[in-house]
């Protein structure tokens, strides 16, 4: 415990002593008095062999009453500086002095403590080797803790030899605080029994840790710093004191902040290595990329692991990554890393990795699985495969009672975490995920292969590279395989050959397995309130149905599974009703960019993957990427001859007009002669669409003329401009794809020069 003292001389007693005031001194444990001592009272002419005998006599006796000591004045001697007289108070002696500080306040002000209280004890020395109890004040002048409390105190925190010997053993284990101190109450019988609390815990960890790593953080800041003076977009940031590296190191290099403005989405914030297979307290922001690999947005060292660290680290990470918080983050099952979560993404839907959850049940109900073997595979069964929240509640209510657990403890805390970890909670938010029930969810470690149990901080700076680099090549791999491997059509369908030119090879074989499912299905109608509700079942499992809304006005359905909200790919389901209803090809708002082979193309991704959900109206870049999406067609059919060119030109120009009247009529479609009643359809031709104009305006108010003609002048001008845009537009984008297939073109020739190096 840090020992905060501030001498301050007073005046002067006589040629032999000096009075020394110790503010703001709080003691440390140290071994208690005589056993025969322990149940008394502190008494004036009470005699102790030393000043720590008089000190530890004082603060047992404090411990039992319940109150917290400290050290506030002692008394040296002009001779020799030696100590000659102690004074020990109640921790709430005094009042608090405000100082004059030109720093602004702390958002989280210290509680006022001191209350002005008198009892103490003061010991001097009358021979070596004799205190004496000079004066003892035993009235307090406020409350007295109770004894399930006193260990919350202060001066009677304190971690003990046997204690740090278990915390270090369970440290190494890759067991987290919280983990350690229910192991440490259960060892000791109780928490007061127990001596300490969490954050003491806490604190020793880090400490061991410090030591543990030693001058490895200096090595770490080194490179990082060397990264930097190569890139200024090399960001890195360490919490609290630079040199001496007392706290947690965060950096991201300038591909991982790229990564993020395409697929940061969704975020998991990768704790696996503090597990008992590695010993390096490091922790990666991961993410999922279009061919469904990991990729990188971050890495963290975790020294500190308060929740004012994760609080920063978090904050800090967020910065790196332009401010703009993820959809979704997956974290590990941590009281503090979710206040963090809580405190610094209030919108993400924050989910507990289950890998985790389940690797801690082997642990709090190792008895239970010793007795009861098919247990485990039960809890898996009801948390994976259960269809509704309705489904799971009966499960779990069964499970427990069938093998007698409703008052265990570590159960119950896990079911009342439920919405965030049981995934019939989590159906309706984006997590990049290929199934809602798919079994093995342990956590894509970024660095598996590169960190292992011996990898110390120094072996780890040179294993980062090789990561980054290995990375890269699988993702340069996978696109070369995307590009020049057309994957095997399994059905006549339109929509399929229309996935296969769209998604990318990993994303459309599983796009393809829902597709081919269809087949197997079969559905019932029933319509309400002008929406189409679908009953869909496997044959002969009728008994197991999905619910699909199918609103075909909008091109807009919603199934019962919710796999598109969870993985942004649609489910058989669906794919059943858009066969059984003639929809041959995906309408667009069920094409997600992040899983497409043009994902990284064009404008980097700003606008979050829950916009694709929000309700019959999509996001403004959504609506952007599509007209562009469909621009693309006429400049990749109309470049390849004269021809063409002149015939896509002409339907561009005829969209132009066709957009520049909606915009004056309010962005309604101009069917301008049916006002008179007339039934003829709006002609393709401009002189024909103008005369129809005139017949119009003839039939109105002579008053109207001039403000009509006004409106026909503007909107010719607006007609010119839109055609203007609509060439230059069509020509940029043309450009902007031939950048992207060259660049691609490029990092396949890399690879495959690398391939060929190699053998």
């Amino acid at each position: 415990m840090e020992l905060m003292e501030m001498e301050m001389e007073m005046t002067s007693l006589g040629d032999d002593e000096t009075i020394h005031v110790y503010q703001d001194s709080y003691d440390i444990s140290v071994p208690q008095a005589d056993t025969d001592t322990n149940n008394l009272e502190p008494y004036e002419g009470m005699v102790f062999e030393s000043e720590e005998a008089a000190k530890a006599f004082y603060n047992s006796y404090a411990r039992r009453v319940g109150f917290s000591t400290r050290v506030s004045m002692s008394r040296r001697s002009r001779r020799d500086g030696a100590i000659i007289q102690r004074s020990f108070v109640c921790a709430k002696e005094g009042f608090r002095v405000d100082k004059d500080n030109p720093l602004p306040r702390l958002k989280r002000p210290r509680a006022q403590t001191r209350v002005g209280c008198k009892a103490l004890m003061v010991v001097k020395i009358q021979d070596p080797g004799r205190w004496v109890v000079s004066s003892f004040v035993k009235e307090h002048n406020h409350d007295l803790v109770p004894p399930d409390k006193v260990h919350c105190l202060r001066s009677h925190r304190h971690v003990s030899g046997s204690a740090k010997s278990l915390i270090d053993t369970l440290q190494g284990a890759g067991i987290g605080p919280s983990g350690i101190m229910s192991a440490l109450i259960k060892e000791y019988g109780g928490i007061s029994n127990v001596g300490f609390t969490e954050r003491d815990c806490r604190n020793y960890m880090r400490s061991s840790r410090q030591r543990t790593l030693g001058g490895d953080t200096q090595l770490l800041l080194d490179y990082l710093r060397a990264k930097q003076s190569q890139d200024p977009a090399f960001f890195y940031a360490v919490q609290g004191d630079e040199d001496h590296c007392l706290n947690n190191i965060f950096w991201a290099d300038p591909k991982a902040r790229t990564n993020y403005t395409y697929f940061g989405d969704t975020v998991t914030f990768d704790t696996t290595y503090r597990s008992n297979r590695y010993r390096l307290p490091f922790a990666p922001f991961t993410g999922v990329n279009h061919h469904g690999q990991p990729v990188l947005f971050g890495c963290a060292l975790l020294i500190n692991e308060s929740e004012a660290s994760f609080v920063w680290l978090f904050q800090t990470w967020l910065a790196a990554m332009s401010g703009r918080p993820p959809v979704s983050i997956t974290t590990d099952h941590d009281r503090v890393i979710r206040l963090a979560v809580t405190h610094v993404f209030p919108d993400t839907r924050h989910r507990f990795c289950k890998w985790h959850i389940f690797k801690e049940c082997q642990e709090k109900l190792s008895s239970v699985l010793l007795k009861h073997p098919i247990f485990e595979a039960e809890l898996h069964k009801g948390v994976n495969l259960t269809e509704s929240i309705e489904e799971f509640e009966s499960c779990w209510l069964s499970l427990i009672d069938r093998y007698d657990l409703r008052e265990h403890e570590w159960l119950q805390a896990i079911y009342n975490d439920r919405r965030q970890w049981v995934p019939v909670y989590l159906r309706d938010a984006f997590f990049a995920e290929m199934s809602i029930t798919q079994r093995s969810d342990s956590i894509n470690s970024y660095f598996d292969g590169y960190v292992n149990a011996s990898t110390t901080l120094q072996l780890f700076v040179k294993q980062y590279e090789r990561a980054l680099e290995s990375r890269y090549e699988k993702e340069v791999k996978a696109d070369y395989d995307t590009i020049n491997t057309a994957p095997v059509l399994k059905t006549p369908s339109p929509m399929e050959k229309q996935a296969a030119e769209l998604y990318t090879r990993k994303l459309f074989m599983k796009f393809q397995e829902e597709l081919v499912e269809t087949l197997t299905f079969s559905t019932k109608v029933e319509n309400e309130d002008g929406v189409t509700t679908y009953w869909v079942a496997k044959f002969g499992e009728s008994n197991k149905a999905y619910f699909v809304s199918f609103d075909v006005r909008e091109m807009k359905a919603t199934c019962s599974c919710q796999m598109f909200e969870y993985s942004g790919l649609l489910c058989r389901h669906i794919l059943t009703v858009f066969r059984v209803t003639n929809v041959l090809t995906l309408p667009s708002r069920y094409v997600l960019k992040r899983w497409t082979r043009n994902a990284k193309s064009g404008v980097t991704l700003e606008d979050h993957t829950s916009n694709f959900f929000d309700g019959s109206k999509e996001s403004l870049t959504v609506r952007y990427n599509n007209l562009r999406h469909e621009a693309l067609k006429y400049v990749d059919e109309g470049c390849k001859s004269l021809d063409i060119y002149n015939v896509a030109m002409g339907a561009l120009q005829e969209a132009a007009n066709k957009v520049a009247l909606a915009e004056n009529n309010g962005g309604k479609v101009a069917v301008l002669n049916r006002t008179c009643g007339e039934d003829h359809k709006l002609n393709r031709n401009q002189t024909n669409t103008t005369s129809q104009d005139q017949r119009w305006c003839s039939q109105q108010p002579a008053s109207e003329d001039d403000q009509d003609r006004k409106i026909h002048k503007l909107s010719r001008k607006l007609e010119r401009a839109q055609r203007k845009c609509v060439l230059y537009r069509a020509n940029l984008l043309s450009l902007l794809k031939d950048m992207e297939e060259q660049k691609l073109q490029l990092s396949v020739k890399v690879q495959n020069i690398k391939l060929g190096m190699k053998d």
